[in-house]
């Protein structure tokens, strides 16, 4: 597989293409401020050649120069839900740990994590009990 690209941005990754609606959808919310006025600062990758990449393929292929601290997932369990549950991948203290993320809260991990406001662990641990993060 091709190296994922580098970027300033937080990369969020279609690794599934069955559900063009929940792209669009996913691409939508992702665009909206949250109940804050906060947006998630990311860059969308749509390429069929990530199709089915997994967290551990997808840490083979990080680019050395991107410094983000950490790497978003839509894949088959983000498209086939109304929340659009997200797959964060942590890309520094326990790198290739993974939380759920609903797509409206993204900003909300994604600006501390970038901010060094507050670490993966602490979202981690406010998942509900499906294992999904919507917020504190």
């Amino acid at each position: 597989m091709k190296q994922l690209p580098s970027t300033l941005e937080a990369l969020v990754v279609r690794t599934d293409f069955s559900a063009d609606g929940a792209w669009d959808a996913l691409r939508a919310a992702l665009d909206s401020p949250g109940k804050d006025g906060f947006l998630a600062n990311v860059t969308l990758v749509d390429d069929r050649r990530y199709e089915g990449l997994t967290p551990d393929q997808a840490l083979d292929l990080i680019h050395p120069a991107y410094r983000h601290p950490l790497l978003v997932l839509a894949d088959s369990a983000a498209v086939t839900s109304a929340e659009l549950p997200l797959l964060v991948v942590d890309l520094r203290g326990g790198r290739g740990r993974c939380v759920r993320v609903v797509a409206a809260e993204l900003w909300s991990i994604e600006n501390n994590l970038s901010g060094a406001n507050m670490d993966f662990e602490e979202f981690a641990g406010a998942v509900d009990d499906d294992g999904v993060f919507r917020g504190f």
